[in-house]
């Protein structure tokens, strides 16, 4: 059966990540700092000439405190995406369906879709 980009339940924890069952059948699990990673704008995939990526602790060495990674916010694009806002500042990512379904980090799905 050909993997499905429709989502059928989706289950946000804004500390923990995001869980989908797609109606497949098939279910995808994305941890924070994977989601972070996998963030799918310009800035972070490098189409504008310059990738970006989560910001890492601060260059100050008497730095002692980096706040653990959250969603602030999670708020659906139409009927085909989420967008998600973090707790480091970065909001430009519009995660689609099938951008999720690509990056699901089963190893059935990394197979499938070559990663």
């Amino acid at each position: 059966m050909p993997s499905s980009t429709d989502a059928e339940h989706i289950a946000i924890s804004k500390s923990k990540g995001i869980k989908i069952d797609w109606k497949d059948g098939h279910s995808s699990e994305y941890a924070l700092d994977y989601l972070r990673a996998q963030c799918p704008c310009a800035g972070c995939t490098g189409a504008h000439g310059s990738k970006t990526t989560a910001p890492e602790a601060s260059s100050n060495p008497l730095q002692l405190y980096k706040p653990a990674l959250k969603m602030t916010a999670v708020e659906p694009v139409g009927n085909y995406a989420i967008r998600i806002d973090w707790n480091d500042g970065h909001s430009a990512g519009i995660y689609s369906y099938e951008h999720f379904r690509r990056i699901c980090p089963c190893a059935e799905c990394r197979e499938l879709f070559g990663d």
